[in-house]
Parts: structure tokens; C-alpha cells; sequence
């Protein structure tokens, strides 16, 4: 058996492995490691120290903690509360107008945070109680948060784009700016459906009052709650974008901003600043257990030629780039049902980015894709991430069979976008 084959059992093995519930960073750096021993030369063991430090030195990388601490601050300020509040009294006129705060509201989280989990949670107890109270339908109610709680996952700063930046080797600036039209467009789209929605089955949506009407006083706590996320937001991913800071310096300013703006909305206690600490630390500690196990697996698979046993296999099929694309993102997004988009991103595209290197592909443009296709799984039933944790904080009355019914509006919304980056990707200013 030649070594380019138990390079693909490994990955294999890995990945099933995975499937069955045996922690990731242990099995991608444990198991390669038996590999290793038991088919390679030990001296090919040296290099790993040396690609270790590598990982460790990745300044790019530090973006990583300072962002995941953003995040879980701000969703302790309580700013998420008031954003919906003003923005449900702002849309109140609207059918559908609390729908419509929703969607801006959890835009504005994801641009803040980047983080699906908390973002979804969030949105969810904050919002669904009130929407089931005004008279949404639960499968309206519970699609508008899921679909809204996931844009974390592709509006920069994201986690994920940080990540895939890393794993891509692209920089993650030309990331964050090549999603934001995308990002955005998804947007528009979810406020576009629910608007149509409001007129062609207006039965499905509370009587808008009509009698309210924009005033001063309005206008002036919408612009309080939203002028200070709006503030972090702008000074984070402008000076990305702009070229001022990198992504690692803008994180840390981020990180300092939401220590101030949750300062500010009373709620910097000492309890709130070791939670904050423990789970920043914990979900850190998760991220780069698996990126020293990814690590470790990169280079057995590579040492194994398992890279250029895929390019050659791929070559002598003569599949052409786009049909390789396709069945490429079928496997991430069925991998998405059963493991986090982490272990997706450290598995799964280290193996194919040399194969899409040699088809000469534009891996900012393949980026975006991993990035849209990541979060549709993540809203995709039956195990969807997003719809267990909506389902986890939903009142008794929600059951699993709303949650099913009310995403596949925001699915189908999705795979048209994601349909639109794969084919006319200039449109969006995402390279092709």
C-alpha cells in the first residue's frame, strides 16, 4: 500500500473519528502522530516543533482571543436590549416592522461580535418572547432569529474569516472586504421577504400602528443605542478595511471598546469580567488545541503525499474546477450538520487548498464561499448548530417542527446568494 493511500485513510479516519464524538484536537494530533511512528521515518517528527512556533508566532492568529472577548463583553453590556427596543418602536408603523428590527439588530451583533452561539442565544431570549407575544407565527418568529443570528458567521470581523484566512494563508483584510458586500446583500434580502411577506400574507403579521409616527424623542433614543455599537463597529472594521490597522491590532482596540462601552451601560462588574475572562479563555483554549492538532496533521498528511496524491488524482479525472467546487462544498456543508465550523475549517480545507491552488483558483473568492456555505449549514435541518441553540432557550411552546418550517425561506435566500458569488462574482466585488 503506498503511502499516498494511508495518507487518505488517515483523513478518513479522522474524520469518522470525529463524526463519533472523540475530541478533536486529540484525534487530529494524537492519531497522526500513530501514523507517523508507524509509517515515516522519526527524524520527519523534528520538523513539527519548528512548525508549532509557527502557529505560535502568527500574530494574525492573537485576533482570534481578542475578538471572542469582544464579543462575550458586549453581549453582557445588555446593548443588544436597547438596540431592539429603539428599533422595534422605529419600525412600529411597519407590518413586520419587529421582524425587520430583528434582522438590523442581529446584523449589528454579528458585525460586534462574530460569534454565532451567543448571538442566536442572545436574540433569542430578548426577542422571541416578544414576537410570540405580538402575534408572530412561531416558524416566522424562529427563522427571522436563526437566519439573523447566523450573519456572525460572514459579516467581518468574523471568527470564522479569521480562521480561514490563516488556514488559506491569504490575508484577512482582503477577507473581510471581499464578505462585506455579500454580507450585506443577505441582509437586504432577509428585510426584502419579510417586507413582501408583510404584504402578500399580511395575516401572518400583528397590526402595524399606524398611528405612530417618527419623532424627536424617538429618533433620539434610536440614535443612542445605536451610536455607540455603530462607534466600535466603525472604528474596528474601518481601520481594517482603510489599511490603518491590521486585524490583530484592530481586535485588541475592539477588546478595549467593549470593556468601555459595557463600563458605560453599568454593567462592568467584577462577576461580569471573570466570566467574560473564563469563557474568552475557554473557547481560546478549545480554538488552538485544534489548530496544534491541525497542525500535526498537515504535516504527516503532507510528509504521507497525500496532497499530491489529491492533485494528481484530481488531474487524471480531468474534473473540471467547478464541478471539483461543487462536491467540495457539498462535503462542507453536510460535515457542517455534525461538526463545528472550526474543526471544518482545519480538517477539511487544509486537504483541498492544494488542489485548488494547482486549478489556479482565487482563494479569497473560495473564502467567501467556505464562509456562506458554513453558516447555511449551520441553518440547515435537521442539525442545524443554530436551530439547537434557538431550541435550547425557546419558550415550551416552540417545537423543533417550527424551527424546521420557519428556515427554509432563509435557506433558499442563501443558496441564491451563494449561487450568485459562485457565478458572477465581480458583482459583488469578491474575485472569481
Amino acid at each position: 500500500m503506498s503511502l499516498a493511500v494511508i495518507a487518505l485513510i488517515l483523513f478518513i479516519s479522522i474524520f469518522l473519528l470525529v463524526l463519533y464524538g472523540y475530541p478533536v484536537a486529540f484525534t487530529l494530533g494524537g492519531l497522526s502522530l500513530l501514523y507517523a511512528l508507524c509509517f515515516l521515518d522519526f527524524n520527519v517528527l523534528s520538523l513539527l516543533p519548528n512548525r508549532v512556533m509557527g502557529v505560535m508566532d502568527n500574530a494574525v492568529l492573537l485576533a482570534v482571543p481578542l475578538f471572542v472577548f469582544m464579543g462575550i463583553m458586549l453581549e453582557k453590556s445588555g446593548l443588544a436590549e436597547r438596540m431592539l427596543s429603539s428599533m422595534a418602536s422605529l419600525f412600529g408603523s411597519v407590518r413586520g416592522g419587529m421582524a425587520v428590527s430583528v434582522v438590523v439588530v442581529g446584523a449589528l451583533l454579528a458585525a460586534s461580535t462574530g460569534i454565532v452561539g451567543a448571538t442566536v442565544i442572545t436574540m433569542g431570549l430578548i426577542s422571541l418572547p416578544p414576537m410570540l407575544r405580538q402575534g408572530y407565527p412561531a416558524p416566522l418568529a424562529t427563522g427571522v432569529i436563526a437566519a439573523s443570528g447566523t450573519l456572525g458567521q460572514i459579516i467581518p470581523p468574523s471568527v470564522v474569516l479569521v480562521l480561514l484566512g490563516s488556514v488559506l494563508q491569504v490575508s484577512v483584510g482582503a477577507l473581510f472586504r471581499a464578505a462585506l458586500y455579500p454580507s450585506l446583500l443577505l441582509v437586504g434580502a432577509y428585510i426584502v421577504y419579510i417586507l413582501v411577506l408583510g404584504v402578500l400574507r399580511p395575516r401572518q403579521f400583528p397590526t402595524p400602528d399606524r398611528q405612530r409616527v417618527w419623532n424627536r424623542v424617538m429618533l433620539l433614543s434610536v440614535v443612542r443605542s445605536l451610536f455607540l455599537p455603530l462607534l466600535l463597529i466603525v472604528v474596528v472594521l474601518g481601520s481594517i478595511l482603510a489599511g490603518i490597522a491590521s486585524p490583530t491590532e484592530a481586535a485588541g482596540v475592539g477588546a478595549a471598546g467593549a470593556i468601555l462601552l459595557t463600563a458605560l451601560q453599568g454593567r462592568l462588574t467584577w462577576s461580569v469580567t471573570k466570566d467574560v475572562c473564563r469563557d474568552t479563555t475557554h473557547l481560546t483554549s478549545m480554538v488552538f488545541m485544534i489548530l496544534l492538532g491541525a497542525t500535526t496533521f498537515s504535516l504527516v498528511f503532507r510528509e504521507l503525499g497525500g496532497d499530491r496524491f489529491l492533485v494528481r488524482l484530481i488531474e487524471r479525472s480531468d474534473l473540471p474546477e467547478y464541478q471539483f467546487l461543487a462536491l467540495v462544498m457539498l462535503v462542507v456543508f453536510v460535515a457542517g450538520f455534525f461538526i463545528d465550523f472550526i474543526e471544518i475549517v482545519f480538517i477539511i480545507v487544509p486537504v483541498v487548498t492544494p488542489v485548488f491552488v494547482a486549478y489556479g483558483t482565487d482563494l479569497i473568492w473560495l473564502g467567501i464561499l467556505l464562509g456562506i456555505n458554513l453558516q447555511t449549514s449551520f441553518l440547515s435541518p435537521p442539525f442545524g448548530f443554530a436551530l439547537f441553540y434557538l431550541k435550547g432557550v425557546a419558550p415550551p411552546e416552540v417545537t423543533t417542527g417550527h424551527l424546521y418550517r420557519g428556515i427554509v425561506p432563509f435557506l433558499i435566500i442563501q443558496v441564491v446568494l451563494l449561487a450568485v458569488v459562485v457565478f458572477v462574482p465581480h458583482w459583488l466585488g469578491v474575485g472569481g
